[in-house]
């Protein structure tokens, strides 16, 4: 099947079908924003979790390998906020052609409404980048997260930014209702 063509001006239809992708998982993700409290950020649901922890300076530090561990540790909330920041912040930083930043540049903002106020912020980055886009822009091959692999184009991305953003979404999600559920009402 093809595309058919784009009229001078307009985004392209490829565009058009993974900004309205990006909606949908936005507006699931948006759910569980509204929800979170700030103790669900650090909750450990295991003993085997990855988190965050004060460093000295008073920055967050993520629990982080070079090589994922067996079994893997369950991340918590604020783990998936800070992930989510990381990839993100790389992936927005490379569709708008600046430096990319370091991982460990990538600093946790903390608990409660700082990261809902942050993933919001790279929402809108995001959604920056997406708007400049042109046909051209989506064929052009991805300089992340394949590091310039021609089989993969920048349309690519966008589509691996909604499939990353939707599994990190239902983590949180599923994290915040095993929480809530464990909580005794009144």
């Amino acid at each position: 099947m093809t595309s058919p063509p784009d009229a001078p001006g307009t985004p392209p239809y490829e565009l058009d079908l993974l900004r309205w992708q990006f909606d949908l998982t936005w507006s699931l993700f948006e759910y569980h924003l509204e929800r979170l409290e700030p103790d669900d950020f650090l909750w450990e649901p295991v003993a085997n979790c990855w988190t965050l922890r004060r460093a000295e300076d008073g920055t967050w530090v993520p629990d982080f390998a070079e090589s994922e561990p067996d079994p893997v540790p369950v991340p918590t909330i604020g783990w998936l906020s800070w992930h989510i920041g990381w990839w993100w912040s790389v992936a927005a930083d490379h569709a708008h052609g600046r430096p990319p930043r370091e991982r460990s540049a990538v600093v946790w903002p903390g608990a409660g409404s700082p990261t809902v106020d942050w993933l919001r912020g790279l929402r809108a980055d995001w959604l920056a980048a997406l708007s400049r886009f042109t046909a051209a822009d989506l064929e052009a091959t991805a300089p992340f997260p394949w590091q310039d692999d021609p089989r993969h184009t920048v349309a690519h991305t966008v589509a691996w930014v909604n499939a990353e953003l939707m599994k990190n979404a239902a983590e949180i999600g599923q994290l915040r209702l095993q929480r809530a559920a464990d909580r005794p009402t009144d």
